[in-house]
């Protein structure tokens, strides 16, 4: 059996420099998403909204990659990479910039179109991003280099989340008042048009930063596949047929969704779990920390075992290990539960790339590219699965713990969805690996793939 040599680099000098421009973008979308989902229990508190309507929150940002992958895909097929990240930054930019007349409408709908729109640039860039770092070196460590690239992700979640505890959650006015609903009209109108401004400004400042970065990428050189060629119709369509019978791949995307939706229901619901144990928002946004501290440390140990153990053995592991936290979650209460979704974030960590990475191994260019755009589309999961985890904290009202059943109040019950997310990525681990787990395979080193990525720079 040959083995992979471990002494081959990931990425060569030749294109260090692109690779660390293309991996500040992982940074960007990472940051987006941690300062937007603390959002959806600022605009709860801020415009009296229910679980559910809330949600609209996600459902916008999450909606906006499903409406934009598959597009932005075609439309870097006829350009490059280089013009669709800039296109992406663009709109990312004008997405966050919209929240300053949004503020002034004080309009929950114009937020969300903001947020919309913002994402509409994020599908653009990770639909770049994700292959194009793929194709940045040799073909056996393509995964290795995209679970490296992905680990400033939660760099960027880290500096996202800092800014929406520091700067919106600390300073709401609504969050500070115990009855803010029984408030005299005059006074909510006060408070309202406060807060709305405090979570305004964070998106405007980072709107005129991704403008800064825009016109970093476009006086830099981005060097473009070799043997690109021309699609044509006929090659988008034999290569969505082949993509729709690999079953590897079609599960693949399932499998990004479901764990795309567990990871933002387990990431925006923290504050609601919270909530149900009596603690305040600026204290649950600390246990967000911790998630994404053990996020980051989770995608070093990952990115290293992949050395040795392959992607498939290592993702049914990790999804399982998340499933036992989940479950945690569902049955016990206040810290201890909350701990278990904190944990969970630990196994979450490499599930991403390895998901984008083992679904488009074995693929031809044109397979890769357009499946690159069906794999980010499977982000759509963070917009329903939050919105259907609301409505299921709903049930019996606006509250987090209005009812119990058989002794599990709502919102515990409502991690029973992230729990059977977590047990289907598993299963798509253990179908891809081809292995039953034992501590002897474990330690074997990794069996070497040919991966086909046809599009090396």
């Amino acid at each position: 059996m040959n083995t992979t040599n471990y002494n081959t680099q990931s990425i060569s000098k030749k294109n260090l420099l692109p690779f660390i421009l293309v991996t500040l973008l992982f940074g960007l979308w990472g940051f987006a998403n941690a300062v937007t989902d603390p959002m959806v229990q600022a605009f709860k508190k801020v415009l009296e909204l229910s679980n559910s309507q809330a949600a609209w929150v996600q459902m916008a940002f999450y909606g906006g990659y499903f409406c934009m992958a598959l597009p932005a895909s075609l439309f870097m097929k006829k350009y490059s990479y280089k013009v669709g990240i800039l296109i992406g930054l663009g709109l990312y930019a004008t997405g966050a910039l919209l929240f300053y007349p949004a503020a002034i409408t004080e309009q929950f709908w114009f937020f969300c179109l903001g947020l919309y729109i913002l994402t509409f640039g994020l599908a653009f860039l990770e639909t770049a991003a994700n292959p194009y770092v793929l194709s940045l070196g040799s073909k056996e460590t393509a995964t290795r280099r995209l679970n490296l690239a992905q680990a400033f992700n939660p760099v960027g979640l880290l500096g996202g989340l800092l800014i929406a505890q520091q700067f919106v959650l600390k300073n709401l006015k609504s969050d500070d008042i115990q009855n803010f609903a029984s408030l005299d009209e005059a006074s909510k109108v006060i408070i309202k048009t406060t807060d709305l401004m405090t979570i305004r400004n964070p998106y405007v400042i980072l709107g005129l930063v991704i403008l800064g970065i825009f016109v970093l990428f476009l006086v830099n050189k981005i060097p473009e596949s070799k043997n690109k060629k021309k699609s044509t119709s006929e090659n988008i369509s034999d290569a969505l047929k082949a993509l729709l019978k690999n079953k590897k791949y079609t599960s693949g995307v399932i499998s990004q969704t479901l764990y795309i939706g567990a990871q933002i229901m387990c990431w925006t619901y923290i504050y609601h779990y919270a909530e149900a144990g009596n603690i305040d928002n600026v204290t649950a946004g600390y246990y967000q920390f911790a998630a994404f501290i053990l996020f980051t440390l989770g995608r070093g140990v990952g990115t290293y075992l992949l050395k040795f153990v392959s992607e498939g053995r290592l993702l049914g592991i990790y999804g399982m290990l998340a499933a036992v936290c989940v479950t945690g979650a569902v049955f016990l209460n206040n810290t201890i539960g909350l701990n278990c979704i904190v944990l969970a974030s630990f196994f979450m960590s490499i599930m991403y790339p390895t998901i984008f990475g083992t679904a488009l191994s074995g693929l031809s260019e044109e397979e890769s590219k357009i499946g690159s755009a069906g794999l980010v589309m499977g982000i759509v999961g963070g917009a329903l699965m939050p919105k259907l985890q609301g409505s299921i904290i709903d049930i019996a009202g606006s509250g987090v713990s209005d009812i119990q059943v058989m002794g599990i109040s709502e919102v515990n019950l409502s991690f029973l969805l992230p729990l059977i997310c977590f047990a289907f990525v598993s299963w798509y681990g253990y179908s891809v690996s081809g292995k039953k787990y034992d501590a002897k395979s474990f330690l074997q080193p990794k069996a070497q793939k040919k991966l086909s990525y046809n599009y090396e720079v």
